[in-house]
């Protein structure tokens, strides 16, 4: 039995990680940790999200001393922000836990990428070349060895798995960039109370237009320029993504649901649609990532949907964990 611990237990993404490890057969929850400062240190984590209640009913102890929380812990999954996430990794590898990270502090293997899109200088150029990226389809052989796990982003998973196997196969023409076009529920912000993510304030709208920190995320782990524009949208949790592309000269529809089926056929999270496309609906409170599309002349529209807070956060950590571990792949996810 896995010793686990989960730090930024509080929010949203935690509350989900608290849910699927509390009825994994193979790991059991020894702590959940907040920041020191946190006001929800002392509160019961079912009290913040009552569909725990009478099933994990346990507190959120303040993180003051690392070492003692590490001692009692095999796997860490860091729930936190992502200069938290930055200085406490380390603390968590040296006491000789595998730790998975949601947060973006180690996702891409470029300082700079750090200060231009994060606001901080990366101080563990070491870590950043040691850190498996979890897009769990494509990295079960190097996640088997992993002692450190960049989860990917919400937005980055879902375009990524709908790209990878076209860009894998050479099916796009290369001098037309990938156009995806993402819409998140406000869950994405995390679970502070801000104006902007106040029911009454949210309003279907664009932001981080060219600047977005997850279009080089994607960029870096597909190899291939894109144009990502996020949008907020006002409902609470799920990812859409729409993503326009342009094959080659004499790619057929046959030959593009060849490519996911190949890629696809063994994964039992991401669900393809013979025809039609995914709606939000298919996959909130779900782990799966769904993918449809439609092909006319040279022209491809893909359509890429997942629950931002599961498949495109807690979910695909458990995963990424499941094949560390040698559990099965969707062991408490279905």
């Amino acid at each position: 039995m896995l010793k686990t611990l989960i730090v930024g237990a509080s929010g949203y993404t935690g509350a989900e990680l608290a849910n699927y490890i509390h009825r994994h057969p193979c790991m059991n929850i020894t702590a959940l940790a907040v920041s020191a400062q946190s006001t929800d240190a002392g509160k019961l984590i079912s009290d913040l999200h009552p569909q725990l209640k009478g099933r994990v009913d346990l507190p959120l102890q303040p993180l003051l001393e690392v070492s003692e929380f590490a001692a009692a812990a095999d796997v860490v999954f860091l729930a936190t922000a992502h200069e938290v996430s930055h200085d406490l990794a380390p603390l968590f590898l040296q006491a000789g836990c595998v730790v998975f990270d949601l947060s973006g502090a180690y996702r891409v293997n470029d300082t700079a990428f750090y200060h231009t899109y994060y606001g901080f200088t990366h101080q563990h150029p070491a870590l950043l070349e040691q850190a498996v990226y979890g897009l769990a389809e494509w990295q079960s052989a190097k996640l088997k060895e992993a002692k450190l796990v960049a989860v990917p982003g919400c937005y980055p998973t879902a375009a990524q798995l709908a790209l990878k196997p076209l860009i894998d196969n050479s099916l796009l023409t290369p001098e037309q960039w990938p156009v995806i076009n993402a819409i998140s529920g406000v869950s994405g912000a995390g679970r502070k109370a801000a104006l902007s993510n106040s029911f009454c304030e949210v309003s279907l709208q664009p932001y981080g237009i060219f600047t977005h920190r997850h279009q080089p995320e994607i960029s870096a782990h597909l190899g291939t320029e894109v144009i990502f524009t996020p949008h907020l949208g006002n409902f609470a949790r799920g990812i859409l993504e729409t993503i326009t592309c342009r094959l080659k000269p004499g790619v057929s529809q046959t030959q593009v649901a060849q490519a996911f089926s190949e890629a696809y056929a063994d994964k039992p999270l991401v669900r393809l649609y013979e025809k039609g496309v995914p709606a939000l609906k298919n996959v909130v409170g779900l782990p799966y990532c769904d993918i449809g599309f439609a092909v006319q002349d040279e022209h491809l529209i893909m359509v890429a949907a997942e629950d931002n807070l599961l498949k495109g956060a807690a979910a695909q950590a458990v995963q990424c964990a499941n094949l560390r571990f040698g559990f099965h792949e969707t062991e408490s996810l279905i």
